[in-house]
């Protein structure tokens, strides 16, 4: 039975230092339990420093065993949640760390190992390894790894082809990444003063620095549209071409042929996938919007309407840039969407999970500093990234 022993006081309203917060929810050892079996009974095993956390807290050595129905305290922290936000309430900004404490309270919750959602009960639980990032061991070890994993992405450009790999956090999920048209057809195309711009090249500049985030999370990528002479580029103005190829296919003109070709492409990569054990698998296509000049649109997101998981990851997507709107739009107003679309060939012949995102209106000037400006094409890339991680780790939460 878990007993929360030290309960912070009702009236305390502001969040105190770090370091006043108790680490006092104790368990009792079952017969058998060794220290790593319990810890990962609690999701906790996977992290070094909790086991070391664990053997201080209880002021035992690695040499001692586990009492039978004796209690021990975890390595999780408890915080008061202050009802607006996890990151306010630890007083960290960092976006993905709310998100995996946001998901392993929900975990913990779906595996009965707490009774309440931290959002009724107000007491947040917050895993050892979110606040001390790691052992010296581990910090070690974690800074030789990632030295020594790189990936060459030639199709990135020669600047940017070294992609190194900063974090797991996407490990074992597969991404199919798609843009709108290509080869022959440039998609819409909107004007700049005498510039012109097309869909396809810029929708494929924001898909190549997507493709490259997925890499150094962890992820498998694969970029389903290729343009080996482009790149990423930081030019404002991209410049219209017709080379791109499917997998290193000539793309059709026939609309059908070319949907259904992409399509192909990445339902067999899907099935190959598949049989390799890989469970979580992610189709993505990229578009530019055309509507009236005078139309502004935020991006938005489309699912099949009978797909709940493409649905779930539109909808993450969703949230995750109307929390950066908050943050970076002065109003901090955001006006995307979620749509269900059963026309859409692609969503409906997918066979993973997929979602259609719209940029922005390429006929629309104030629309256009969202996609020529290479730092808001970087900013959608990063968060797409995000919206997936959050999807990743609700995933994980829902197991």
């Amino acid at each position: 039975m878990i007993k929360l022993l030290l309960f912070l006081s009702l009236t305390n309203l502001l969040s105190p230092p770090i370091d006043k917060y108790p680490y006092d929810i104790r368990i009792a050892a079952k017969s058998g339990d060794g220290v790593i079996a319990l810890l990962s009974r609690y999701h906790l095993a996977s992290h070094p420093t909790n086991i070391e956390a664990f053997y201080q807290l209880n002021g035992m050595d690695e040499n001692d065993p586990l009492l039978a129905d004796r209690e021990y305290i975890l390595p999780i922290r408890i915080y008061r949640y202050n009802g607006k936000s996890i990151r306010s309430t630890i007083g960290d900004n960092d976006y993905d760390k709310a998100l995996r404490i946001k998901a392993y309270n929900e975990l913990i919750l779906s595996k009965n190992l707490r009774k309440t959602h931290y959002t009724a009960s107000n007491i947040l639980w917050v895993p050892h390894h979110e606040l001390n990032t790691t052992s010296a061991a581990e910090k070690s070890n974690v800074k030789h790894e990632i030295a020594n994993r790189t990936v060459n992405l030639p199709v990135l450009g020669a600047e940017h082809k070294e992609v190194e790999i900063t974090s797991n956090v996407l490990e074992g999920h597969v991404y199919y990444v798609v843009t709108g048209h290509g080869g022959p057809d440039p998609g819409a195309i909107g004007k700049r003063n005498r510039s012109m711009l097309c869909e396809d090249e810029y929708a494929y500049d924001v898909a190549l620095r997507l493709y490259r985030n997925l890499w150094s999370q962890g992820a498998k990528a694969y970029l389903i549209i290729e343009d080996k002479n482009d790149g990423i580029r930081s030019d404002e103005i991209l410049m219209c071409d017709h080379d791109e190829t499917c997998q290193g296919a000539s793309i059709p003109l026939n609309q059908a042929k070319r949907l259904r070709q992409r399509v192909e492409v990445v339902n067999e990569l899907y099935a190959a996938n598949s049989k390799k054990g890989v469970k979580s698998q992610t189709f993505l296509e990229i578009h530019v919007d055309s509507r009236s000049k005078n139309h502004k649109q935020d991006v938005f997101f489309c699912h099949y309407p009978t797909s709940r998981s493409s649905r779930k990851l539109a909808s993450d997507l969703k949230d995750t840039f109307a929390d950066k709107y908050s943050q970076h739009r002065a109003n901090g107003q955001y006006f995307g969407t979620v749509s269900p679309r059963s026309n859409l060939f692609v969503l409906k012949n997918t066979a993973p999970k997929a979602v259609l995102i719209e940029l922005a209106n390429i006929q629309n000037k104030s629309d256009h500093r969202r996609i020529i400006q290479p730092s808001n094409r970087q900013a959608l890339a990063n968060w797409l990234t995000q919206g997936l991680i959050r999807n990743s780790i609700s995933e994980l939460a829902s197991e």
